[in-house]
């Protein structure tokens, strides 16, 4: 296929995550103080938009207190630097099956599985522009453990963040995932042109290997938006590659705590690695106004309380 380089290209910064590498890097932010912190360096590194969980102050494991939320992004917001906030909605989902001769009973203390409107509460309390829908079911590296997210779950969370004005960062971790975003799209569920987050390498999903990351490019529909990310060391040869296959970029350190081989990265050290590599293939870094325009977002305050 002929090159169809971005040249107008916006910067996602992962900044915390879900995973457990709190207790990996220091760098890795716990509070909605410190997500915020470094989400608001990031953007002042060129980060276009900034994608943020929420994890326990004092433990670091992922959470979804409405509180943390709401801290987090009042701070993000009365801060002085201008950024697209994006926030997931992919906590509880979670499924840890009993093992492979008893199922079930599920193991409680790992399952996390609740309804749609609860997924999506810190979404309407906060208003985001853009939150995460993640597109399908997948098998993750844990022996037991499935990311649920069953056709019936998508269809009642999409509705619900088209309705709130919040645009969906569609996540696909597989060709199949795309198929069925597409069929959201068709059924009128969500809007288009659509988001798309290409995640590539996360076990067991999309190999980080070329031809399958090309094979997911070319399941997007020409006039949507992509990014794309890679899992770890090939996290910033993905920042080339998207650019290259015509997409925009996510980094941070949801998805890699390393600037160099043994050297631990910040956020915003990420951030300006990548701007680097795109501006030297040639294209620009855009900014949060000009992604909104893209993206037809619009900037939101928080609901009245």
């Amino acid at each position: 296929m002929p090159l169809s380089m971005n040249r107008e290209v916006f910067i996602t910064c992962a900044v915390t995550g879900s995973g457990g590498t709190q207790d990996r890097s220091p760098h890795v932010p716990r509070s909605p103080r410190e997500i915020a912190e470094s989400a608001i360096a990031a953007a002042k590194a060129g980060a276009a938009v900034v994608h943020c969980h929420v994890r326990d102050p004092e433990t670091g494991a992922p959470s979804r207190d409405l509180a943390l939320y709401r801290e987090l992004t009042d701070r993000v917001r009365d801060s002085d630097t201008d950024v697209v906030l994006n926030l997931t909605a992919g906590m509880g989902g979670d499924i840890i099956f009993g093992g492979v001769e008893s199922p079930l009973p599920v193991n409680a203390a790992g399952t996390d599985m609740i309804g749609a409107t609860e997924r999506v509460a810190h979404v309407a309390e906060c208003l985001p522009e853009i939150c995460t829908l993640d597109c399908g079911t997948m098998n993750f590296a844990e022996a037991d453990y499935v990311m649920t997210n069953t056709p019936g779950m998508l269809q009642a969370m999409g509705r619900m963040m088209t309705e709130l004005g919040v645009k969906p960062e569609i996540e696909a971790f597989d060709t199949g995932h795309l198929w069925y975003a597409k069929q959201l799209v068709k059924d009128g569920i969500l809007d288009s042109p659509a988001l798309v987050q290409l995640c590539m390498g996360v076990p067991w999903g999309a190999p980080d290997d070329l031809n399958t990351f090309m094979a997911m490019v070319n399941n997007v529909p020409d006039d949507w938006s992509f990014s794309a990310f890679g899992l770890g060391r090939n996290q910033m040869a993905y920042v080339a590659a998207s650019v290259l296959a015509g997409g925009n970029v996510r980094v941070g350190l949801e998805d890699n705590l390393y600037l160099d081989k043994g050297v631990l990265a910040q956020n915003w050290q990420l951030v300006e690695r990548a701007g680097a590599i795109i501006e030297n293939l040639g294209a620009r870094v855009i900014t949060p106004a000009e992604v909104r325009a893209q993206l037809g977002l619009t900037k939101q305050a928080p609901l009245a309380t």
